[in-house]
């Protein structure tokens, strides 16, 4: 275990060792596989980051449960795994860990308690997840936003209580769900290609057919002109609900302001690495380099870092 891990878990409170070795498995997922996630989550105090590292894991386990399973897909199995998941988060021994339970549940069921974090959402969130076995496509953006209510506006209402408003949580929660809403459609734009090879799309089709664009025409992989265009105006969709978050961000309490400033600003970025490859999502996964991700990310840890002391 590093140091830092170690200060993240002392800081918490969280001092039982099968607990701590549930909570670096959540710390693991998100370094591994949020890497934009993970460096904003080190801007916050460390008695908050095992939470955040607990709902990032725990979301990340259960995608992987419904994407990357071996095998040919079974929806009826993998939903039976997501029912075994909800009766473990609604059991009412929640204060407690069991032994044969995944480490991801027993973190979160942890921060649950600690942060007193709405069960409500996570039931959201596994609704989401089942519609992903069976649907592959959304007729309109309305369509879409209800997939993506549970997907990710509750994710940004569950990392409320962490960051700790400073006003009113129903003057802050709008703010924080559309801000989990355009980190999950900038997901969507970057991960065309992937999606497309699980058999999904996750942009309107009523979008696709006013730009004549279909789904053999996606799967072609050339990023023709309709296409270029569709997702300009996808882009700009998405830009627009991270105007509308933004605002948010000073709702937050002063210590957890450089945490969402940054991933805002990174997930951001995205957008325009997609414009500067020449919208060559269908062949790639479009990244921020390093460079960028610390020209970003060390400015904001000395203002975290400063407003950590001055609180």
């Amino acid at each position: 275990m590093s140091r830092t891990a170690e200060r993240e878990l002392d800081a918490a409170g969280i001092l039982d060792p099968s607990l701590r070795q549930s909570y670096l498995t959540c710390r693991r997922l998100n370094a591994e596989h949020g890497k934009t996630y993970y460096l904003a989550t080190l801007l916050l105090p460390p008695a908050k980051r095992p939470a955040v590292h607990a709902l990032y894991g725990f979301a990340r386990w259960v995608d992987d449960i419904i994407d990357e399973g071996t095998g040919p897909a079974d929806p009826a199995g993998q939903s039976r795994v997501l029912d075994e998941v909800e009766a473990l988060l609604v059991a009412p021994a929640a204060t407690g860990h069991g032994v044969d339970e995944p480490p991801v549940v027993s973190a979160l069921r942890d921060a649950m308690r600690r942060w007193d974090l709405p069960l409500s959402h996570l039931v959201d969130f596994l609704a989401s997840m089942r519609m992903d076995l069976t649907v592959t496509e959304y007729e309109t953006f309305a369509d879409l936003e209800r997939y993506m209510w549970g997907s990710a506006a509750v994710i940004g209402l569950l990392m409320l209580p962490v960051l700790q408003p400073v006003s009113p949580v129903a003057v802050a929660a709008p703010y924080a769900a559309d801000l989990g809403v355009a980190f999950q459609l900038t997901n969507f734009l970057r991960d065309v290609g992937d999606d497309l090879r699980r058999g999904r799309i996750y942009l309107p089709m009523e979008s696709l057919r006013r730009h004549g664009v279909d789904r053999a025409r996606l799967e072609r992989g050339v990023v023709d002109g309709p296409i270029r265009r569709l997702l300009a105006d996808e882009i700009a969709r998405t830009r627009e609900i991270y105007r509308s978050a933004a605002p948010g961000v000073r709702l937050l309490a002063p210590d957890s302001r450089d945490c969402v400033r940054t991933a805002l600003r990174l997930y951001g970025a995205i957008l325009s690495e997609i414009e500067r490859s020449g919208y060559r999502v269908l062949d790639r996964r479009v990244a921020v380099s390093r460079r960028q991700r610390a020209q970003v990310a060390i400015p904001g840890a000395v203002r975290a870092l400063t407003a950590r002391r001055g609180r």
